[in-house]
Order: C-alpha cells, then sequence, then structure tokens
C-alpha cells in the first residue's frame, strides 16, 4: 500500500503530482495570511499555509475546528465525537497545535484531553488561517506542528460606512438534526467609536452514522446489547450558546479595543463501551463555562524605523465540570490564562522589512475529582521573536528566531502521590528560508528550520486515570526538551487557467515525547495504593523520524455560458517513525481528495470525492483501520451576486452514508464519522 513507501519513493511520488500544464504570465488571486507577522500571501509562504473564508468557510462549517479545517491540506481531526474535535496538523496533535483566537490562545484545555472542546464556536469566524511548518514556532514553541487562528470581529477594526453594519448565520443539518444560528452586529457611535455585539447557538441531537458503532472486531466479541449498536451515536448530542460584545477606537493613527465574551457548552462524550456484561457504560457530560477579556491596540507610527506597533493580549476563566449520568459531578477542570503579544513592525527599507515582538502566557490549572491525574500545576511562558525578510534580486530570504523560557510547577499532592516540582527550560528555535523564481509563474523555496519544545505539566507530572484516553497516565517530571531538525520544500505556481502549491518536509527529533503502553505493575506502584482500572501508559522520549508532503492544485477545464468549470485536487501525507520503536500512533494515512465545479457569478455547484487509505502502520497498542470512500456535493446561491455576502448554500455529505472513520481517533473503533448529512445554510449581511 502506499502508507508502506519510503522516503524516497514518497518524494518521488509527490514530484510527480508537481507536473503541470504549460506557463503562462497570469497572476492568480493570493489570500493574504494576517496571522504570519508580515502579511504574508499564500503564494509566497516558505511553509505550508491555508486561508479559509467566505463561501468555502460557509460550505465547511461544522460545530468543532477539527471538523471545520478537515479538508484543509495537511489537516486531520481527533474525531472524538461531534462536539470535541481538534484539528490535527501534520499528524500532530495536542500541545504540538496552537489554537488561537486573533493571534493568542483560546484559554481552554482542549490540548489536555481529546475528549475537551476548544472554547471557541466557528460559526462566529470570519476567517480561518492555519499555518503549518517551522513559521508557526513565532507563535510558541508548542507550534511545532502549526498553528490554527480563528479570526472573527469581536474587537472592530473598521468604522461601517452606513448607521449599521449587521451579519447573521443560520445552519440546519440531518445527521444529528443540527441547528446553529449566529448574528452580528457593529454600530458606529461617533465617527471613530464602533461598538459591537453578537451571540450564538447552536444543538445538536445524537449523531446518525453510516451503520454500525462498534468495529466488525468488537462485534464479534461483544454482547448482544450493543453489537448491532447503530446507525445512532449514543451520548453524542450537545448545544452550545455564546454571547459577546466589543467596542473600539478607531483613528488613522491607530486603533485600541477591547472585548468580553461568555462561552457556555454542555455535550455528552461518546460511549466506549465495554466487552464486559458485567460493566456498565458510562455515559459522561461535559458542562464548559468560561468567562474571556480581550483587548488589541495598534499605533500607526509611520516613523523611518518603526511602521506600526502591535498589542494583543487577553484574560479567561475557564470551568468545565464532568457529569455523571444522574447529573453528579464526577471531576472538575478549572484554569486561569493570561496572554499578551507585542509587535512592532519595522518600517521598510529597500528590499528590507521585518517584525520583532515579546510574548508571554500563564497558565493556573487545577483538576479536582474522581479522574484527577494531574497535581494543581502553573506553566508560565517569556518569549522574544524575530521575523526578517530581504529581496535579494528575485530572491527573497526569511530568517526567523525564537526564545523562549519557561517554567513548569506543581504543588506536592499526596492525593496522587507528587511531591512540589518546579522545572525550568530554556528553548531556542530558528528557520532560514529563501525563494527563487524557477519559470514565470513558478516559484520554489527552500526552508531550514530547529526548533525546541519545552515539556508541558501534563507530560510531566501525570499520574492517574484519564477516562478520556482510557488510560492511566504516567508522566516524568525528569524530562528535558523536544529538539528537532528539519528542512521544507515548497513549490508555488500559477499560469493561464491553473494554480499549483505544494510542501514536502522531513523533520528528525531528539528527545521526541510520546506515550508507550507497559506492564500494570508500573502504574500500580505509581498509584500508591490506588484502584488502577484502566491500561497502563508511560511517557516517554526517544529520537523520531517525521516526513510528509502536501499538493492542491486547480484547473479551469471550460467555459459554458456563464460558467466556469473548474477541477480541484489535493493529496496529503505523514509518515512518524520513532526509531528503535516503530510507528507513532494515531498517524492520518495518505488521502487524497479531488472535486469539479460549476462556477458563476450567483450559482456555484460541486461535487467531489474524499478516498483515505487503510492505516496499517501501527503501534502495539493500536487496531488498524479500514480506508474509505466518500462523496459529497454542493449549491450555493449568491442572489446579489459575489459583491455581497448574501448565500444560500445546499451540500449533501456524504452521499452514499458508508461508515468512516478516522485513524487519528481514540474513539475510531467506537465511534464513526457521520453517515449521510444534508445541510442548509443561510447567510446574510447588511
Amino acid at each position: 500500500m502506499l502508507n508502506r513507501l519510503d522516503l524516497p519513493t514518497l518524494l518521488a511520488l509527490a514530484a510527480t503530482a508537481l507536473a503541470t500544464p504549460a506557463l503562462a504570465d497570469d497572476e492568480p488571486t493570493h489570500e493574504i495570511v494576517v496571522t504570519a507577522p508580515l502579511g504574508r500571501t499564500t503564494g509566497d509562504a516558505l511553509s505550508g499555509s491555508s486561508v479559509l473564508t467566505g463561501a468555502e468557510l460557509t460550505q465547511s462549517l461544522r460545530p468543532t475546528i477539527g471538523e471545520t479545517l478537515a479538508h484543509q491540506p495537511g489537516v486531520s481531526s481527533t474525531a472524538f465525537g461531534p462536539n470535541a474535535s481538534r484539528p490535527i496538523l501534520r499528524g500532530f496533535q495536542g500541545d504540538r497545535v496552537r489554537i488561537l483566537t486573533d493571534g493568542i490562545g483560546s484559554f481552554d484545555v482542549s490540548s489536555t484531553s481529546v475528549d475537551h472542546a476548544v472554547a471557541i464556536d466557528p460559526i462566529t469566524a470570519d476567517r480561518i488561517e492555519v499555518l503549518r511548518g517551522p513559521s508557526a514556532l513565532l507563535y510558541g514553541s508548542s507550534a511545532i506542528g502549526g498553528v490554527v487562528n480563528v479570526i472573527d470581529s469581536r474587537i472592530p477594526l473598521r468604522v461601517p460606512d452606513g448607521p449599521v453594519a449587521a451579519s447573521m448565520i443560520g445552519t440546519l443539518a440531518s445527521a444529528a438534526d443540527e441547528r446553529a444560528l449566529a448574528g452580528g452586529l457593529d454600530v458606529p457611535i461617533t465617527r471613530q467609536i464602533v461598538v459591537h455585539f453578537d451571540g450564538s447557538y447552536g444543538k445538536t441531537d445524537d449523531l446518525r452514522t453510516g451503520g454500525h458503532i462498534l468495529v466488525p472486531r468488537l462485534r464479534e466479541s461483544a454482547p448482544a446489547a450493543i453489537a448491532d449498536l447503530g446507525p445512532t451515536l449514543p451520548n453524542s448530542g450537545g448545544r452550545t450558546w455564546q454571547l459577546a460584545g466589543g467596542a473600539a477606537l478607531i483613528t488613522d493613527g491607530g486603533n485600541l479595543g477591547v472585548s468580553i465574551t461568555r462561552y457556555d457548552s454542555l455535550y455528552g462524550v461518546p460511549v466506549r463501551y465495554s466487552l464486559d456484561p458485567a460493566v456498565d457504560a458510562e455515559e459522561v457530560r461535559l458542562d464548559i463555562r468560561q468567562w474571556r477579556e480581550d483587548l488589541r491596540g495598534e499605533i500607526v507610527a509611520g516613523g523611518d524605523l518603526v511602521d506600526r506597533i502591535k498589542l494583543r493580549a487577553g484574560h479567561a476563566s475557564y470551568r468545565h465540570d464532568e457529569l455523571e449520568a444522574d447529573g453528579a459531578i464526577g471531576t472538575t477542570f478549572s484554569s486561569d490564562s493570561y496572554e499578551a503579544r507585542l509587535e512592532v513592525i519595522q518600517a521598510a527599507h529597500g528590499a528590507w522589512k521585518g517584525a520583532t515582538g515579546a510574548q508571554m502566557m500563564v497558565r493556573n490549572l487545577d483538576i479536582v475529582g474522581d479522574e484527577k491525574f494531574l497535581p494543581r500545576n502553573e506553566t508560565r511562558q517569556y518569549g522574544l521573536f524575530t521575523l526578517q525578510q530581504f529581496d535579494i534580486g528575485p530572491a527573497r530570504v526569511e530568517a526567523g528566531g525564537r526564545y523562549e523560557h519557561s517554567i513548569v510547577s506543581a504543588v506536592a499532592d499526596p492525593d496522587i502521590g507528587n511531591p512540589a516540582i518546579r522545572r525550568s527550560f530554556d528553548a531556542w528555535s530558528g528557520s532560514l528560508g529563501a525563494s527563487l523564481p524557477l519559470l514565470t509563474g513558478w516559484r520554489g523555496g527552500l526552508n531550514l528550520s530547529r526548533s525546541e519544545r519545552a515539556p508541558t505539566a501534563e507530560e510531566l507530572f501525570a499520574n492517574g486515570p484519564h477516562a478520556g484516553t482510557q488510560a492511566f497516565e504516567l508522566g516524568d517530571p525528569g524530562f528535558g526538551l523536544e529538539r528537532s531538525w528539519g528542512i521544507e520544500a515548497t513549490l508555488h505556481g500559477h499560469g493561464a487557467g491553473y494554480s499549483l502549491s505544494a510542501a514536502a518536509y522531513y523533520n528528525r527529533f531528539s528527545g521526541y515525547i510520546y506515550d508507550t503502553q507497559v506492564a500494570q505493575p508500573i502504574c500500580e506502584a505509581a498509584a500508591g495504593g490506588r484502584e488502577v482500572d484502566f491500561p497502563c501508559f508511560r511517557t516517554t522520549q526517544g529520537r523520531a523520524r517525521h516526513y510528509g508532503f502536501e499538493v492542491e492544485a486547480t484547473f479551469d477545464l471550460a467555459r459554458i455560458g456563464d460558467y466556469a468549470i473548474v477541477a480541484d485536487a489535493l493529496a496529503d501525507y505523514v509518515h512518524v517513525q520513532i526509531l528503535d520503536q516503530g510507528p507513532a500512533p494515531r498517524i492520518p494515512p495518505l488521502r487524497l481528495l479531488g472535486g469539479i465545479a460549476a462556477q458563476s457569478d450567483k450559482v456555484d455547484g460541486r461535487i467531489e470525492v474524499e478516498w483515505s487509505d487503510s492505516q496499517t502502520r501501527v503501534t502495539g497498542f493500536e487496531t488498524p483501520t479500514p480506508g474509505y470512500t466518500m462523496v459529497n456535493a454542493s449549491l450555493a446561491f449568491r442572489p446579489f451576486g459575489p459583491e455581497r455576502q448574501t448565500s444560500i448554500t445546499l451540500s449533501a455529505n456524504n452521499i452514499f452514508d458508508v461508515v468512516a472513520r478516522r485513524h487519528a481517533s481514540f474513539l475510531k473503533d467506537y465511534a464513526p464519522l457521520s453517515g449521510r448529512d444534508i445541510r442548509l445554510s443561510l447567510r446574510v449581511a447588511i
């Protein structure tokens, strides 16, 4: 199978995929990636990047960030049910991927466990940007896998032309009887002051899948009561609401704004059934509440040294209760988090421009209850970073660096047998890259990077049962930095009627942190007399090799009347090997996606096919995952043309109702993806 190919063969396959039609001079439309400090376009970036906005965002919207982005190159999802799916970038998940709200953290505990939702409702997003590769390290050493930045208009950046600017989006979907509604309002109080209000509400019932809930292997030995479960996924419904208000002062010399947000969500965690008929299934719901305050400011200096100064800061108080079937609180997670980021954008001097900044982050986390697996802990990070760009003739050179000082401490906790511990780390990361024009309309780039990541509190101090991962987790307070060397090659091309972007990457890790299953007595000894009902997993460090590629392309096939017929294709693959051990767990397999669309000013129609290979490169505690093929179709109508943001979108997803499971999911054997789903979305803006 393709997912067993070695590196040279895979690079040859990637090179073959880059074959293109004849070249021409036409300039494509590239989205500006505002997450990059210097606002590069997707065509200029020296590492993989994606921007989801407008009609594409409307069509892709799902209740979670992970599923909303699942069709972007290099992106998969943890697929932990329909309410708690977090993005996976190039095979990395958890703390190796940073989820941001307009440049700073989401202030939740979603990286702590796969059953914890990201405290962001995608329906409120104006755009979502994804940075993959070394450029993401400017946002923290934990962004070694990449960054997902969800950008909204909660703090206004412009004064509306009229007396009010309003927008609304509503969605109905069949697979989970989903109904969602969101709206926003900007009102200019004066010529320079704007206030903003927005809110959203979404509700789903239990998800209908394409067939049996359990995989055949489990159905063969399961009690009769659960062997034939399906197609409805039990305990998977939920509801989420959000309210926010903001205000901003906007002048020619800059802007300053604040906002406050209340996020509330209650959702069920899909049941991981026991094959022992004497063990009752545990139906857990998570009740999330978050208060968040944000500040954003910018000074347009326009000087010879400094062009602009940007400030972004925020604070959030977060709590979620894990509720038993009778409503009793089993475990509570509480966090109090702060983050601030200051960027100084240099004035351009000929071919030289750049940005330099500082960042700080503080997180206090406390877990109380039956499944406490961490002592109360605090993480502090202080970082300095810079990004410099030079145009040397036709070549573009980019150099970036980040220094980060981290302090991770835990209090003494006799309940789980942890002493008071304090660790500090100094991490240095840097990258150097260049791109050159190859032929007319084509540009190739090469980026070298060195990165270091400090271990998290979870990786250092874990010592207890964790129902979300069905494991008794053991950390190691003696861990050192996770280090890697990497190289990434990019290719961007466009011509008359086509465009193509590709990236191939290779990383070699030392001190790579991963989980491995060990003998049960090891956890029993660490538990200090506590009962150990889950398999024993210990976090360890080793050497690892990580490589893969992403390719996406579009081609204009024909023009029929007012309609342009456009084809597009996407392929991505990642391979992670822990040296002297075997494959890393939960790595997505090779994926191919292709579509054809008829596009006009008012009507777009599209049909696509997504094929995911089986994954047979598994660890000793994993099971193989079969591949699947899904067919999706959509029809979008813009009654007032492309200039107005009013649209009606009808889509049919997984048309043939196949049973599909994502290998990266902890729940893949117990919770397949959505079955046939008919979705209707209405977006209106005035």
